[in-house]
C-alpha cells in the first residue's frame, strides 16, 4: 500500500542553463509555460505540473545556490528528468518538437505496451525523457496491470 502523497507539498528542481532565454524558447516550443513570479534575468520557473516546477537556472545563479561544483551534463549524469504527456500521440509529438527546437534524441523509442517513451536531450545536454502511461497501469503498478492482462488472455 502505497502513503498519500503531502498535500500541499511542491517540488522545485532547479538545473543549470548556459543560456537562460534560449533554454526558455527550447522548452516553451515543448509546451511549458513559466511563472513570471519566480522568474527574473537568472532564474526562470517552468511548470511541469500542479505542484512541480523545474526551474532553470543561469549557470552563475546554480552556482550560488549549490555551494559544489557544477557537473557538465554533456559529460556527466547527475538526474534524469522524466515528465508525463496524455498520450502515446503526445510523446511523439513532443519528441519531434524538442528535436526541431534542437534537442538530441537519445535512443529509439521504447513500448512496453502499458507504457510508451522517447528520451532527448536538451540544448544543455539535460537527459529528459517523456512517457505515457495506460491510466490503469498507473494506479495499479505496471507489474499488477501486466499480470491482468496476462491473466485475461490466459481465460479468454
Amino acid at each position: 500500500m502505497t502513503s498519500p502523497a503531502h498535500p500541499g507539498r511542491m517540488l522545485f528542481v532547479t538545473i543549470p542553463v548556459v543560456d537562460l532565454e534560449r533554454s526558455k524558447a527550447f522548452f516553451a516550443k515543448l509546451g511549458f509555460s513559466f511563472n513570471p513570479n519566480f522568474s527574473d534575468e537568472t532564474a526562470a520557473c517552468m511548470l511541469v505540473g500542479e505542484h512541480a516546477f523545474v526551474m532553470l537556472g543561469t549557470r552563475e545563479k546554480f552556482a550560488e545556490l549549490s555551494k559544489l561544483p557544477i557537473a557538465d551534463p554533456r559529460t556527466h549524469a547527475l538526474a534524469l528528468y522524466c515528465f508525463s504527456v496524455s498520450s502515446r500521440d503526445e510523446v511523439d509529438a513532443v519528441s519531434a518538437a524538442a528535436l526541431a527546437a534542437g534537442g538530441t534524441e537519445v535512443d529509439d523509442a521504447e513500448d512496453f505496451g502499458f507504457m510508451y517513451a522517447r528520451s532527448f536531450y536538451d540544448l544543455d545536454g539535460h537527459g529528459w525523457q517523456v512517457m505515457w502511461m495506460d491510466p490503469a497501469a498507473a494506479e495499479q503498478g505496471p507489474e499488477t496491470f501486466v499480470a491482468s492482462l496476462q491473466d485475461a488472455d490466459a481465460s479468454a
